[in-house]
């Protein structure tokens, strides 16, 4: 038996997840532990526990630039009374001295407290849990949500996912923002400097976001799975060519740094350890047999948009019929080999549901007269309907579309051939709008609706995250939204709950 309930170690408080290690400093004169801890990649035996030492921590960290020995401990109670897993692990100077213990032999299904320790300082407690066994488990908890531009609000939704009491989080991308927003009217707070370029840049980026006690608390929650977008590096980049100016190596460089830093500040696994500009991040997360998530990463490998704006290097525009290269059978969001990958984990499959787990909205969204914009799926359709024809063929067992980026919540039909109503629906979407980041104005978002019968929400003026509540017979999603983004005790209502029964991808409102 637990010590507590799971809700009574959510609602705990996130302000203590920041004060709990700050008590134990003993002589030390600043605490280590400013970041909070994680878990992340759950299997059925073990999970990624993380932290970093930084007593500066917006200061590139404020640790000396030697290797220092850190204690952990995994427990089945809070109070550390029945500890099960205990070790040491090296936080090195040269990964910002950040920690990732990666954990087997535990039991399946079941709930795990842990904690680090110095010899004069100890960390937060954080929660993570195992997954059922292969073949088990029979009802999941998820949320999964995006895009928390710090500037523009506070992080009141991710008090609110933590007190759902998820088993899993999800994060699809945009956990900080590289550039600093200039004459908005609605930044609430500005960022520590202005762009991201090094890796010093970059490591105080994240250090200013996970800072937040909201964000600490969501972490320590339980597991998190994560993806990135665009933001983690630079806006609108594909593969090696950013939005605006310098592509080529320079701009691998600075793509370097950004994926040094991400994989620092994430609970991730030693496969997912970046060599230079490369990083292996889109993966299978299995849920027993209830569910697997297929985790993508829509931006290391993709062709360059089409089309780009006059005074652009790269990066989004909207085009219409003009843009013949929109249409190129050989452009690709994923790159060939992921997608290959893609259709063999999705036909391998035998999970009762099969979640892709992406960063934007693969539905058609016609902004009327046939104009797309092409930094999202609509920019690639050939390559989608390559992975369309996949979900449809008969062989992938009830997938399920979520994705974010876009800073609206969507539910789509997701048609065996776009633009067409008519044809079969071969998977439902669901679009979790984002954590603070703004969105289009609603008037704009309501303009698309006409041209697009298969979207049936489209709300770009409200933040929040979405709650899946998934059995063997049926998933369920609901949208929450947050009261006031710019108020960090903001409440919380759900604006629209909808229902996918098994064998059946067309979404029911519940």
């Amino acid at each position: 038996m637990l010590s507590q309930t799971r809700r009574g170690f959510v609602l705990s408080g996130s302000a203590a997840i920041l004060a709990a290690c700050a008590t134990r400093t003993g002589r030390l004169a600043r605490n280590p532990f400013t970041l909070g801890v994680a878990s992340g990649e759950p299997s059925a035996d073990g999970f990624v526990l993380w932290t970093r030492l930084a007593p500066d921590p917006l200061a590139g960290g404020g640790m000396p630039e030697t290797p220092v020995e850190v204690s952990w401990a995994v427990a089945e109670d809070e109070g550390f009374r029945r500890v099960v897993r205990e070790g040491k692990a090296l936080a090195t100077p040269d990964w910002a001295h950040s920690v990732h213990v990666e954990l087997k032999g535990l039991e399946p299904d079941r709930w795990y407290f842990y904690r680090f320790r110095l010899p004069e300082a100890e960390s937060p407690i954080g929660r993570a849990r195992t997954t059922p066994a292969a073949g088990a488990g029979d009802k999941l908890r998820v949320v999964f949500a995006s895009c928390q531009r710090w500037e523009v609000g506070y992080y009141g939704a991710w008090r609110h996912a933590a007190k759902a009491d998820p088993d899993l989080i999800l994060h699809l991308g945009d956990y900080i923002y590289e550039y600093q927003l200039r004459g908005a009217q609605n930044y609430i707070r500005t960022h520590d400097a202005d762009a991201t370029f090094t890796l010093a840049d970059y490591r105080n980026r994240y250090a200013l976001y996970k800072l937040e006690p909201e964000l600490q608390a969501a972490h320590a929650a339980c597991p998190w799975v994560v993806t990135w977008d665009d933001h983690e590096v630079v806006n609108d980049y594909a593969n090696d060519r950013p939005e605006r100016q310098n592509p080529g190596q320079r701009f691998l460089d600075r793509r370097a740094a950004a994926y040094k830093a991400y994989y620092e500040h994430m609970p991730l696994r030693a496969a997912q350890r970046p060599t230079g500009p490369d990083l292996q991040l889109y993966r299978t997360v299995d849920y027993g047999g209830l569910a697997r998530f297929h985790v993508l990463d829509d931006r290391q490998y993709r062709s360059h948009q089409v089309c780009k704006r006059p005074d652009r290097d790269g990066g989004s525009n909207t085009v219409g019929r003009e843009c013949a290269d929109r249409l190129n059978t050989d452009l690709t969001l994923l790159g060939r080999e992921q997608e290959a990958w893609l259709a063999r984990q999705l036909t391998g499959s035998t999970a009762a549901w099969n979640v892709l787990a992406q960063q934007t909205l693969i539905a058609t969204a016609d902004w009327g007269g046939g104009r797309f914009w092409t930094d999202g799926w609509d920019g690639y359709p050939a390559a989608r309907q390559r992975l369309v024809d996949v979900l449809g063929s008969g062989r992938v067992r009830n997938p399920v579309v979520i994705g974010g980026d876009v800073h609206t919540f969507y539910a789509a039909d997701i048609h065996a051939r776009a633009g067409d109503p008519s044809s079969p629906i071969v998977a439902p979407e669901f679009i979790g709008s984002s954590i603070t980041s703004l969105g289009l104005p609603q008037r704009q978002i309501d303009q698309l609706r006409p041209h697009n019968p298969h979207i049936k929400l489209a709300r770009s003026d409200i933040r929040g995250f979405a709650l899946v509540e998934m059995d063997r017979r049926r998933t369920a999603v609901s949208m929450q939204t947050v009261d006031n983004a710019l108020q960090r005790d903001s409440g919380i209502s759900t604006l629209a709950r909808y229902v996918v029964e098994e064998r059946n991808p067309r979404m029911l409102t519940a």
